[in-house]
């Protein structure tokens, strides 16, 4: 991934970091949780060759300032829009990643109008969704957790772009808090008007039988689609084989998937 400038701007009280790649139809990338853009690895590139890529730091993280404010998916969401407005876009596809995906997920349902299509990667539609181990990894994030977590990649990444190293403490906590409130959306996908892509990996940090029931809630799985396809839905899911929840997006296999679906397919 090329290094680009980093733009900041205000939405919502608080400040956001995004970089821009390539030309032609907007695509927002939105990292997991402690990451930042780079989680996305070669995906940028290969989704840049044909697409205005927007990556955006989310809340805290990243290039973006630590933000003084409780971190949740819907008020992210809400940054995710005024963003959009800001850069004048209109309506964009929004692909997002585990917690980005969430956030995605809820600019889908809380600002339809804006969403023309939803990439969902290692996104479950609620938090029992994820396996169990997962739920117990969440609930057991504490204050220790921070200086924990400085042995791994995503603080590495953290220290080479943070404005202010010295706020990841303030990140850790303010994700571990949302990493314990329950969820459960699961009404508000039959609602989703916009086509939705669904991926995961086989080896994924939830089961398949969770992204399935998610697809079948989007209306999709549910009939055959005929020699004429006219029994498809608009809606895609794709399961990368030998991909886990800590590698999917650096695999090409990712970009492979979705840009037919980029291009309307």
């Amino acid at each position: 991934m090329t290094a680009n400038a980093t733009e900041i701007v205000q939405v919502n009280g608080i400040e956001l970091g995004y970089q821009t790649f390539g030309d032609g139809p907007p695509v927002l990338l939105l990292h997991g949780g402690f990451g930042s853009l780079e989680m996305f690895g070669p995906n940028v590139d290969l989704l840049a060759e044909g697409h205005r890529v927007i990556g955006v730091d989310l809340q805290s993280h990243g290039r973006s300032p630590a933000a003084d404010r409780p971190m949740r998916f819907e008020t992210m969401a809400d940054d995710i829009a005024a963003l959009m407005a800001h850069l004048g876009l209109g309506r964009a596809v929004i692909m997002g990643f585990s917690l980005g995906g969430g956030v995605a997920l809820r600019a889908a349902i809380q600002h339809p109008e804006v969403v023309e299509r939803a990439i969902l990667v290692s996104t479950p539609f609620a938090r029992s969704g994820w396996y169990p181990e997962m739920v117990a990894g969440m609930e057991a994030m504490g204050p220790d957790t921070a200086g924990f977590l400085m042995q791994s990649p995503m603080y590495e990444a953290y220290q080479r772009i943070a404005p202010t190293v010295a706020d990841w403490p303030i990140l850790v906590a303010q994700v571990a808090e949302l990493l314990k409130v329950d969820y459960d959306w699961s009404d508000d996908i039959p609602k989703l008007a916009m086509p939705v892509m669904l991926v995961i990996g086989d080896a994924d940090g939830l089961p398949p039988s969770h992204v399935v029931e998610f697809f079948r809630l989007l209306g999709g799985g549910l009939r055959d689609a005929n020699w004429d396809r006219s029994g498809m839905t608009p809606h895609r899911l794709a399961i990368l084989p030998g991909v886990t929840h800590y590698d999917i997006n650096l695999q090409p296999s990712l970009s492979a998937a979705v840009i037919p679906f980029l291009g309307g397919g």
